[in-house]
């Protein structure tokens, strides 16, 4: 159950996100602004570390602080996770911290280390559940997300390359319920055979302003894994499956380039932008095989 806990952290910032946009900009320093910033997501987070504790560790005995290496299982497509959801926590603080009037590059500063803190203490927290262990993998990629954001921000002062998700349901979920998830919410979180992650790259962004090329067609590269009872390869090789890994090619729609004069819809299309829409898409194995999807979600 630890590889879904980081997604509760990012429904709460989800929750909060279109409150980041509906706020005026200000190139003065809103004190007030500020505080309520770090009270509300201090807040925020206390009471998912409760629930989580509430939830998972609980149930399980405490012991002294230990790592766990779980880097091999699943085909990474856990740690891509990690990446993603610190990805989009820098990204939603920054939002909101920039509406305090604080400046663009500490927003990016701030904003990053926020990703970043907000996911370290789960870790820490699995350190000491006998249950789980901390993952040096986990931090990395933790850190990985927070960088991906930072970095862009520096370079470009925006950003051109972001994370997406998508899901479509597997036949493997019902094999191992309890594990893969036993309903649709369920098998969303846990079932990392219907899972892809994306780098959705926006082109506009990177052609000369006065190009004709649409502002809302990005290109994106995906990743996903197949096959997957099991945690490890040998598990699922003894059980008589051949886990892969999937990449794709294809292309994908930005939906924060929708206009629209409400603060409330420009807030929804922020967060529904985080997941990867149906398009066209080429998917490649390491099987060999190349396939071709007039709309792959």
């Amino acid at each position: 159950m630890r590889r879904y806990k980081h997604y509760i952290i990012v429904s709460l910032l989800l929750i909060y996100s279109p409150y980041c946009l509906s706020q005026q900009d200000s190139s003065v320093l809103d004190k007030t602004k500020l505080n309520k910033f770090i009270i509300s997501s201090t807040a925020a987070y206390a009471v998912s570390l409760i629930g989580l504790n509430e939830l998972w560790y609980k149930n399980y005995p405490r012991e002294k602080f230990h790592f766990f290496n779980d880097s091999k299982e699943w085909k990474q497509m856990d740690k891509v996770g990690h990446a993603y959801s610190a990805y989009h926590i820098s990204n939603t603080a920054y939002k909101a911290l920039t509406k305090t009037g604080l400046s663009n590059k500490k927003s990016y500063l701030w904003g990053s280390a926020v990703g970043l803190l907000f996911m370290t203490p789960i870790e820490i927290m699995d350190g000491y559940s006998s249950e789980y262990g901390a993952s040096t993998s986990d931090l990395l990629f933790n850190l990985s997300g927070s960088l991906l954001f930072a970095t862009q921000g520096y370079i470009w002062n925006e950003q051109r390359i972001y994370p997406k998700f998508s899901f479509q349901r597997s036949q493997y979920a019902s094999l191992r319920p309890n594990v893969l998830g036993s309903n649709l919410v369920e098998e969303i979180l846990k079932d990392y055979n219907g899972q892809n992650y994306w780098l959705s790259i926006d082109i506009y962004k990177f052609l000369d302003s006065k190009t004709n090329y649409p502002k809302w067609l990005n290109i994106a590269i995906g990743y996903g894994a197949h096959n997957m009872i099991y945690a490890n390869d040998s598990s699922n090789e003894n059980n008589g499956y051949s886990p892969y890994r999937q990449y794709y090619f294809g292309l994908d729609i930005d939906l924060t380039h929708i206009p629209t004069k409400s603060k409330f819809i420009k807030g929804l299309l922020f967060v529904l932008n985080m997941v990867h829409l149906p398009t066209p898409t080429l998917e490649f194995t390491k099987k060999g095989a190349v396939k071709f999807y007039s709309f792959y979600f």
